[in-house]
């Protein structure tokens, strides 16, 4: 497999082709959560101290993950996502380590996420790559299906 994690445009078409797949698969598995009627989610353009990662194999857009600022020490873990095709080959896990490569560079201290209770394997990578469970945090506060995560960080 040839992989590549590459800095992109989140407003690109692959990575709105990929939002939507992952939208599509959020509405299979909490499909009380969503109206069918809802429009298309979008991703917003980056800000400062940002990050949004497609992952390649081949010419082929198979994943994504995204940093957005939190506060000055503290960044969110967002929009982790890799096709079924693409999946147990390592890409989420190359992602998550590009991610806090990135976040150690932009100078964050720590990286919190947030993922469904139903979705065990995320909640494995995440565990898997170190992160410990928190308390739920900011608009994930009284969700019951949140599952949060954080990881300080050290310099490499």
């Amino acid at each position: 497999m040839n992989l590549r994690i590459e800095a992109a445009d989140p407003l690109g078409a692959e990575a709105l082709a990929l939002l939507a797949e992952a939208a599509a698969e959020a509405r299979q598995r909490y499909p009380e959560f969503f109206d069918p009627a809802a429009p298309p989610p979008t991703n917003a353009p980056l800000q400062r101290r940002a990050a949004f990662l497609l992952a390649w194999v081949d010419a082929v857009a198979v994943g994504c993950g995204a940093l957005r600022p939190l506060d000055a020490t503290t960044a969110e873990l967002k929009r982790m996502f890799v096709r079924r095709g693409a999946r147990r080959r390592g890409v989420a896990r190359a992602l998550v380590t590009a991610l806090l490569a990135r976040a150690r560079d932009l100078d964050y201290a720590a990286v919190r996420l947030e993922t469904g209770n139903r979705q065990p394997e995320a909640i494995a990578l995440y565990e898997g790559c170190g992160f410990a469970r928190i308390a739920p945090f900011g608009v994930y506060v009284g969700d019951p299906t949140s599952v949060c995560f954080e990881l300080r960080l050290t310099r490499a």
